[in-house]
């Protein structure tokens, strides 16, 4: 037996790697950090919020705040995950998000009370620049006028009632005539009922009669007296310009039912003007 311990050979070329924790493979490469959409959403945040200042950039404030308060809270997950290492700067751009869409409900409430305010300014502005007719015993036409009509009440056949700006209109007492063959309008029972309608032009100005507009009701229930239109002497209306110191007169003819008392006639000139009521008896 030999006193000399064989030593084991190595092989050239064979030389073996420790083994490292991994079992030899190589160890993972760290996931680089995703810090956007907290970055993002601070951006947005801080814009947002600076936009919900000013009330008419409240829509600008609401879509950045919304868009904020969402990356905020997702750059938050990620934080939380340790995909991002900025979590704070997610979590400032949630509340800057939440903040900017606050402010934008309130400019909203605040731009459209103040439109409300400015529509209802201009509807006053309207109604008083309307003009309103004037006491009918100042009528200048030898047309009989109610002495005493208080306002609101409707005035009688041939009285007339006087606009601030000079026109005036008088309707005349109801007549009954036949409606033709092939009018329009009537109900076979009922009657129809013609009355004249007299524009003169007292002011200084050109009255435009296309938007004068008659109505009618009939009886104690104030049905309404359908207008008959014939195409040659009733349903024409008033057309064109009447000039001042002029008049127009138009016949209209209404069917009303045939035990009916009384029929009130509206006019109204125009869309400047107010409503004036005849009530005549049939």
């Amino acid at each position: 037996m030999s006193d000399f311990t064989q030593q084991p050979q190595h092989q050239h070329g064979s030389h073996q790697p420790y083994p490292g924790p991994y079992g030899g493979a190589p160890a993972p490469q760290p996931q680089p950090l995703r810090n956007g959409l907290g970055t993002a959403a601070l951006v947005l945040g801080v814009i947002g919020a600076l936009a919900g200042v000013i009330p008419l950039l409240f829509w600008v404030a609401g879509v950045l705040g919304v868009l904020a308060l969402i990356l905020g809270l997702s750059g938050r997950g990620r934080a939380k995950r340790g995909e991002a290492a900025n979590k704070g700067v997610a979590t400032a751009g949630a509340v800057l998000g939440l903040v900017a869409t606050i402010l934008s409900v309130v400019g909203a409430v605040i731009v459209f009370k103040a439109a409300s305010d400015v529509v209802k300014e201009v509807d006053k502005a309207l109604d008083s620049a309307s003009t309103a007719p004037r006491d009918p015993s100042t009528a200048k036409s030898g047309a009989p006028a109610a002495e005493e009509t208080p306002d609101g009440k409707p005035l009688a056949a041939g009285d007339a009632s006087v606009y601030d700006d000079d026109l005036q209109v008088s309707v005349s007492a109801p007549k009954p005539v036949e409606a033709g063959e092939y009018a329009i309008g009537h109900t076979e029972g009922n009657k129809v009922y013609e009355v004249s309608i007299v524009v003169e032009n007292g002011g200084k100005k050109a009255f435009a009669s296309d938007s004068l507009a008659v109505s009618a009701r009939a009886g104690a229930e104030g049905a309404t007296a359908e207008e008959i239109f014939d195409g040659d002497t009733y349903g024409k209306g008033f057309t064109g310009t009447v000039l001042p110191g002029k008049k127009a007169t138009v016949k209209y003819a209404f069917d009303a039912p045939a035990d009916a008392k009384t029929l009130t006639v509206e006019v109204t000139p125009g869309f400047d003007y107010n409503p004036t009521q005849w009530e005549l008896t049939l």
